[in-house]
Parts: C-alpha cells; structure tokens; sequence
C-alpha cells in the first residue's frame, strides 16, 4: 500500500496549493487546507475583508463650536503619519478641502488599535475610539451635547476628537461594503460554515470596538467550544488572532505583519476567493479520502488474487506499479475545473 500512498497523497496537495495559486491565493502549507475543509465558524474583521477599505469622511459633526473645516485640519494633523485606512481618508478630505494642516503638534503617540495622543498649541489632543477616547483617556461631552451625541448616525464608523479633556468632534466614516459580501456569505454557508461572525451582510454576531487581544481571546472561545475556526483579517489589530485561528487568513495588501502571520493569503479585488478556497479544500479532502479506499481496495484485491493462486507474482507487481501512477496522475489534475 505504501508506494501508492506515499504519493498520491502529497501529489494530491501540492497540486492543490498549485491550483490555488492560478486564482491569486497563497497556501503555505498543505495542512490548512485540511483544516480549511473542516472549519465550521468564519471570523471576519469588517475593515477590508467586508468592506472595500476605501473609507471616505461623510461628515464632520463639532462638539466645541469651532467648524467642522478647522476640527478636521486638527484631525488630518495628528493622523497624516499613520498608514490606517481611517486615517487616511481623514487626510485626503482635509486635502480635498485645500486645509492646510502642517504639523502644530508635539511628539505624537501612537497606540496600536485605539488612537493617537499628542499636544496642540500647548493643549493636549486625542483622536481615536470611543474605547480610547471615553474610556481611557477619560474624555467627556460639552455641556448640553448629549442629545447631539445621542443622535449620531449608526450607518457611519465613529472617530472621536477631545482636546483638554472635552469632546470636540466626531468624524463620521463611511467604508462601503462590498457588492459582493452578502453572496458570499451565503456561498460560505452552503459550503458547509455553520457560523459567521462579522458586521451586517446576514452575518450570526458581530462585535464593536473590540481590541487586538479580545479578538485572540474570542477565537480561542470558540476553538475551546471545539469549533474550528477561520479568521479574515488585514490589519496589525487582526495579527494575535489570525495567529490564534485553525487557519489564518489575510488580504494581500493589508499590513506586512499580517500577512506574516498568516496561513494563507488571497487578493484583495475579490472576496468570492475564500469560497474558492473552500471548494477547493472540501475537493482536497474528497479527492484524499478516494485515493486511499481506491488505492487499499485494489491492493487487498491483488493481495488476495496473489495469496489464491490466481496471479502471478510478476503481473501482480505490474498491476500495483500501473495503479500507483494512474493514480498520482489523477491526483495531479485540477480540482475546480
């Protein structure tokens, strides 16, 4: 059994990972295709996976009287060094205004997955989360803004501006999902996933605001619950749970540390590739499966033509040698064509 065996099989998934690359996908390793196939629960980070990651600046609500042009000078200010999707819309809509926003601040701190704190003309500034805003540094609403607060659109992502203490704006963004997101979705549950989490587009759960950490922590839950677990991610924030997640998964041009990190990449342009990658991992498993009753099978049936008398020695070799390589070369054709 172990000529056909030893071949067939890794013949069967290097020339899956072979076939993965014709679609732009990258594989490392033959091992999260088989886990790809038996994953059950998708995670997905909204930015970038559901969305376009092309958000835009929708509008610009002032919490301090100041206009909306100056309160978003100041946040194109503290957020030009920072290569963040949000940031960057921030900017190019300041540029798109012709703000002049030249660098006013002090050294800025930047802290990975909440904001950034700095010091303008003397007063201390933040920009980020509501997490990071209200929670750790403490920020609070303008006298008689609650009901303002209170009526932000939820369609938009948030980015909160307090300076001294006070909230002074909230920039509303908007990332357009893709056209595409919804039909994947449902593409992934007829393949097989039982549970998606993500934001809208039909998805079983969702959570805001969540931390680097928590994202890790909520994937080993749900490993410790004996699901197997696929998580899409993109940014330095998706790093601890691609790395934590039976299988990783990150878009090609999201950050260098997550592409590291994960287990598989796939391109950016086209979120229909990780049912692909589905279809061809569930193609895998089925192809390795029929290898191996094909390959046991006709064996113990030359075994026991051998052992009865029925075959002689030399053409039994013949017939176990010719197997082996109609196999291996069946095993070398493309899964998905």
């Amino acid at each position: 059994f172990s000529c056909a065996l030893k071949l067939a099989m890794p013949i069967s998934v290097l020339s899956a990972i072979r076939e993965a690359g014709f679609y732009n996908m990258t594989v490392k390793g033959g091992k999260y295709l088989e886990a790809m196939a038996e994953a059950d629960t998708i995670v997905f980070d909204k930015t970038g996976t559901l969305t376009k990651a092309k958000p835009t600046v929708a509008k610009v609500v002032s919490f301090n009287g100041d206009s909306p042009d100056e309160l978003l000078r100041i946040a194109a200010c503290m957020e030009e060094h920072f290569p963040h999707s949000m940031a960057k819309a921030v900017v190019a809509a300041a540029r798109e205004k012709g703000l002049d926003h030249e660098e006013m601040h002090s050294r800025v701190e930047y802290v990975v997955a909440h904001g950034i704190s700095t010091t303008i003309n003397g007063k201390k500034a933040v920009i980020g989360s509501y997490h990071f805003v209200f929670e750790d540094e403490g920020a609070a609403l303008p006298a008689g803004t609650k009901e303002l607060f209170g009526s932000l659109p939820e369609e938009y992502s948030h980015l909160y501006l307090a300076i001294e203490g006070q909230l002074a704006a909230v920039i509303c963004i908007e990332d357009p999902l893709r056209e595409e997101a919804e039909a994947v979705i449902n593409s992934l549950r007829r393949s097989g996933i039982r549970k998606i989490v993500a934001k809208r587009v039909g998805v079983d759960e969702y959570y805001s605001e969540v931390l680097p950490e928590d994202k890790a922590g909520f994937v080993e839950r749900e490993k410790a619950a004996g699901r197997k677990v696929i998580m899409v991610g993109d940014g330095i924030n998706d790093s601890p749970a691609l790395s934590a997640a039976d299988v990783g998964i990150a878009i090609s041009d999201g950050a260098e540390i997550a592409r590291e990190i994960a287990d598989i990449m796939v391109s950016s342009d086209d979120l229909y590739q990780i049912v692909t990658l589905k279809l061809l991992s569930d193609g895998l498993m089925k192809r390795i499966r029929k290898n191996y009753r094909v390959i046991v099978g006709f064996n113990t049936g030359l075994i026991l033509l051998g052992v009865g008398g029925i075959l002689q020695p030399t053409t039994s070799a013949l017939l176990h040698n010719t197997s082996t390589l109609v196999i291996s070369l069946k095993s070398m054709q493309n899964l998905l064509s």
